[in-house]
């Protein structure tokens, strides 16, 4: 017996469609179901690689007790946070105010009428357990209290209804607060952010804050800001959060020693990493294990994570079944090693390179098995590497040379019915998801930048042109797309992160020889449609939704807090400077400069929250438009000048080798290239 779900093109809504709960997806319908009946709203919110929204799925959803008490007495809806960013949001920022902590699942309980929070949590077991009550008893809990305190409910929902309300305003900041001194706070909050290790803590990457920490070390007052971004390249590149035999980045690790890893690998995760580490090469840290740990990214997402259509799939799951037969996946299965098995596999003289230079032991360090974390920098040696690749081969079924696509496991029953060749691979999201998408275009077109990788350039542009030709529909930018079938209106950080996307890859053009510009004008082209639909005119910035798609949201929010993907409004800031200085619009300069001003409070009194708003500031007072000659852009772009967009201009002025402008001054014609350098350093803020 299936429910509504069935119906639905997400994975994650697929998966909860054989559970006895009538989940309902969030529509119309279910919205006016709940007022009609009088019931509240059960509103359950995850996402498919989530490791205890599948543990919940096969338990209390599967319950029969708990469904036959959900379904007389509640709406049960189900959303997917990564179709609906701007509903998760919403009630994430409620869950946060009313138990202090969030997390997926995100389960609440809303009134029928105006879907205004008054309960919830996360995980909730079927019996007690972990501090926590049943849910059955949970469920019985909230059906009398709904029934039986009236009066007190309407004093939570005022309350609550305020908070979400007020957290929409912000006041007013001095017209002169976009100061170099506000910038500076920014960089030194994100140094000690990035800097801190709290034992027992998971280790989470953190690249908006890793980004501002890389960008700020060129300051002579940062001086602890460089060694404070090789660190966090050392913990991904080494760590056991790097897949080390076959490429890409799990989300996080649950200890805070860089070792044992929540094994779902996020797409967005592995853009933005490949992002900073090669911002790292580029500022100077020329370190081995960064440029293997790229290059061997770039290698799964080509094998793994790409359609044949050239965009990139959304994720792959933490959990995967070790036999056909095994009736619930177990967590890592398709990553770690059994001690015996490393025996078995690797030549003596393999197994010892690998244990003098990987963290490998007869006891393991998960479960009794291995996760592969380097013990230290460097190049790996050839031994390794040969017993890296015996270990690909037992995974997949074949020489990792062998391998140029590898297809994907699109849910449990073809993970568990295909003759893989190697170990049942996690289950793989094939969702195209524009933001995320655009995340991994900037990554791998800043690889191809530093690199002059041309598989990195090739996978960017073929994923940024699947996006210009087929995510328009009605002549309205859309932000997913379910195997040719366009969904859901973009938000805010679609439209952010994919003129982004653009605007880096106009710049790799330049850098790879390519000319036509046809980057920009996309660019320019979409956000004039983001300024229509989605600019705030009476408070400044970006809502998380469009006007017209707005209607169902309890508030409407901008978005300025930076979680595992960079805000919005922080992103959408500092492309307007970039478009501002290669168009020549100023009135790109003074949405900029609105938006900033909107955020300054933020900026001033949680410094902590808003790395990307302290990104857009420093394009603000940082920002250096460079024109010179083809074959001086390559040139430039190898050394760190983080603020710079290039005019390419096969004329310049006679005994000149480029012009530097900055902000709305251009500066004296350069005359040699130590002037030039001189002129980008010091627009940069960088001490001669």
């Amino acid at each position: 017996m299936t429910n509504r779900l069935v119906r639905s093109q997400s994975l994650y809504l697929r998966k909860h469609a054989e559970n006895p709960i009538d989940w309902r997806p969030w529509d119309e319908e279910a919205l006016d179901k709940a007022k009609t009946e009088d019931k509240p709203i059960f509103l359950s919110i995850g996402y498919s690689s989530c490791h205890w929204c599948t543990v919940m799925e096969g338990e209390a959803f599967s319950n029969a007790a708990i469904a036959q008490y959900m379904n007389e007495y509640f709406v049960p809806i189900k959303v997917d946070r990564e179709e609906r960013p701007d509903i998760d949001s919403i009630y994430m920022q409620a869950l946060q105010a009313m138990t202090g902590q969030g997390g997926w699942p995100l389960n609440i309980f809303l009134t029928p009428s105006d879907r205004i929070p008054f309960y919830g949590g996360t995980y909730f077991p079927v019996e007690p357990g972990f501090g926590r009550p049943a849910f059955l008893e949970i469920l019985q809990g909230i059906h009398n209290f709904y029934n039986g305190e009236k009066e007190k409910l309407q004093g939570i929902k005022k309350e609550m209804f305020g908070l979400l309300k007020r957290s929409t305003l912000l006041p007013k900041a001095p017209d002169n607060s976009l100061t170099e001194e506000l910038l500076q706070t920014g960089i030194e909050i994100s140094v000690r952010i990035s800097d801190r290790n709290d034992p027992g803590s998971p280790s989470f990457p953190m690249i908006p804050y890793a980004d501002l920490v890389v960008q700020g070390s060129r300051f002579s007052q940062q001086q602890d800001a460089q060694q404070v971004a090789k660190q966090r390249g050392d913990d991904l590149a080494l760590g056991g959060i790097y897949d080390h035999v076959a490429g890409g980045f799990h989300r996080y690790t649950v200890d805070a020693t860089w070792t044992v890893p929540h094994f779902e690998k996020m797409l967005y995760d592995n853009g933005q990493i490949l992002d900073y580490l090669a911002s790292l090469w580029n500022a100077g840290i020329e370190e081995p294990s960064y440029l293997r740990a790229v290059e061997g990214t770039i290698a799964w997402l080509q094998r793994e994570m790409t359609s044949p259509q050239g965009y990139f799939y959304a994720a792959q799951d933490a959990d995967s079944f070790e036999t056909p037969a095994d009736i619930e996946p177990e967590e890592g299965a398709f990553y770690v090693w059994k001690y015996a098995e490393l025996q078995e596999l690797l030549t003596p003289d393999e197994l010892e390179a690998l244990k003098t230079e990987f963290t490998v032991s007869s006891a393991g360090n998960f479960e009794g098995k291995n996760v592969l974390q380097r013990r230290g920098g460097g190049q790996l040696s050839e031994t390794s590497e040969k017993g890296l690749s015996r270990l690909f081969l037992a995974r997949y079924g074949e020489a990792i040379e062998a391998i140029a696509t590898f297809p994907p496991a699109r849910d449990n029953h073809e993970a568990k019915t295909t003759d893989w060749q190697g170990r049942i691979p996690a289950v793989t999201d094939p969702k195209m998801i524009a933001a995320w998408n655009s995340l991994t275009i900037s990554g791998l077109a800043r690889v191809a930048e530093v690199f002059k990788n041309p598989i990195a350039w090739e996978l960017a542009k073929n994923a940024a042109n699947f996006i210009v030709e087929h995510q328009w529909l009605n002549g309205r930018f859309h932000r997913l797309n379910y195997e040719g079938q366009v969904r859901v209106l973009a938000q805010s950080e679609d439209y952010a992160l994919f003129i982004k996307a653009l605007l880096d890859c106009d710049r790799t053009s330049a850098v790879m020889g390519e000319t036509g510009g046809i980057w920009q004008r996309k660019a320019i082209e979409i956000q004039v449609e983001f300024d229509e639909f989605l600019w705030s005119v009476e408070m400044g910035g970006y809502y998380n939704a469009p006007t017209d798609a707005s209607d169902d949201l309890l508030i409407r929010e901008r978005s300025y807090i930076d979680n595992a993907t960079p805000a919005a409004n922080g992103v959408a800031a500092a492309n307007l400077v970039r478009l501002g200085l290669l168009t020549e619009n100023t009135s790109h300069l003074k949405r900029a400069e609105t938006l900033l001003q909107a955020f300054a409070p933020v900026m001033e009194q949680s410094p902590q929250g808003c790395p990307s708003l302290f990104l857009g500031l420093d394009w603000y007072l940082h920002s250096t438009l460079i024109r010179t000659t083809s074959d001086r852009v390559g040139e430039l772009t190898s050394r760190y000048f983080p603020k710079s967009v290039y005019q390419v201009e096969e004329q310049v002025p006679e005994n000149a080798i480029g012009l530097v402008c900055k902000g709305l001054a251009c500066l004296p014609t350069p005359q040699n290239w130590e002037q030039l350098l001189t002129q980008i350093e010091k627009c940069h803020g960088i001490a001669s």
